[in-house]
């Protein structure tokens, strides 16, 4: 068997575009024969994949998965350059099977994940499978990250809001899980959707970040002439004021149901209202929520620059 030497592997990188390991591999499965190892490539739909990584990928999909009994839960963002791929069938058709591994796996880290055997091929791990997908669909792409959700004392619960720019898991404690329990879960998951909240709940809240909030609301107050003339007890009531509208909108159970009919009651109303109903002793655990794209750069630019890039190939 000739020696596939790192020399080897750079030239067929540079020829082909793909990753290393993968050049690596073709080359040991054809006995180090170049022509062969392209071939290969070609045919695993890994050539090529490298040159499109430098693309920021910044629109996608997030996407969860349950397991069947409703015990775990997993929401994964995956990325690609542009909004028409992201609603491309084959697209998402792959966000569903990275979601159904990613619910099984035991990898904590999204470098673990993508270095783990593609269950659908074993032949492959995720990264490669990823790598092959960039081939074929014919933008860069990622696979961002993932998060899992358990709760064996009651269920996870999960909500996708338009087509995937936003996904929700909800981790739901309660020793009755019936429709009007799941109902109520998924009504918190898309409350969790529309007006995302920072924590839970006020417990969630770090004390060092309410001790700054409030030095910085003093501050704005000291620096009004009108306001800085009131009495010390009556400022200190306005920065409470403050301080507890702010937590109101930044955590889950204290903001105002969006579905309640008097616009008035809490979360925590409406859960306890649920449990009541259903004679059952129900809280929010917790949640997770992944917005596609958040945090990331988005490339914008001319259609038909775009166009005549993709015709010279670029």
């Amino acid at each position: 068997m000739a020696e596939i030497t790192a020399a080897l592997v750079k030239e067929l990188r540079e020829v082909t575009g793909a990753g290393m390991m993968a050049c690596k591999k073709a080359l040991a499965a054809v006995e180090g024969d170049m022509e062969k190892a392209i071939e290969h490539l070609r045919e695993q739909g890994l050539a090529g994949a490298e040159k499109k990584a430098g693309r920021i990928a910044a629109e996608g999909v997030s996407f969860t998965k349950l397991s069947s009994d409703g015990k775990r839960g997993v929401v994964v963002e995956v990325n690609a350059e542009t909004d028409f791929v992201a609603k491309n069938e084959k697209f998402r058709t792959y966000v569903g099977e990275v979601a159904a591994q990613a619910l099984k796996t035991s990898a904590s880290t999204t470098e673990e994940f993508l270095n783990e055997k593609w269950e659908l091929d074993p032949s492959l791990t995720v990264g490669e499978k990823l790598s092959s997908m960039i081939s074929i669909i014919g933008e860069n792409m990622t696979i961002r990250r993932f998060a899992k959700v358990e709760e064996n004392d009651g269920c996870v619960v999960s909500y996708i809001h338009a087509g995937g720019k936003i996904g929700v898991l909800v981790d739901v404690v309660s020793d009755v899980v019936n429709d009007d329990i799941k109902e109520m879960a998924k009504n918190v998951a898309m409350q969790v959707a529309a007006l995302h909240p920072k924590y839970t709940s006020d417990k969630e809240v770090d004390a060092d970040y309410l001790a700054r909030e409030r030095e910085i609301l003093l501050a704005q107050i000291k620096n009004d002439p009108k306001e800085a003339s009131k009495p010390e007890k009556v400022i200190m009531g306005m920065i409470e004021g403050r301080v507890k509208k702010e937590l109101k909108e930044i955590c889950l159970l204290d903001q105002p149901y969006v579905k309640a009919a008097d616009g008035k009651q809490s979360v925590a109303a409406y859960v306890a209202e649920v449990a009541k109903a259903n004679n059952a002793k129900v809280s929010i655990k917790g949640f997770v929520r992944f917005e596609t794209g958040e945090g990331l750069e988005k490339k914008s630019e001319n259609f038909a620059e775009e166009v005549a890039k993709q015709m010279a190939g670029n």
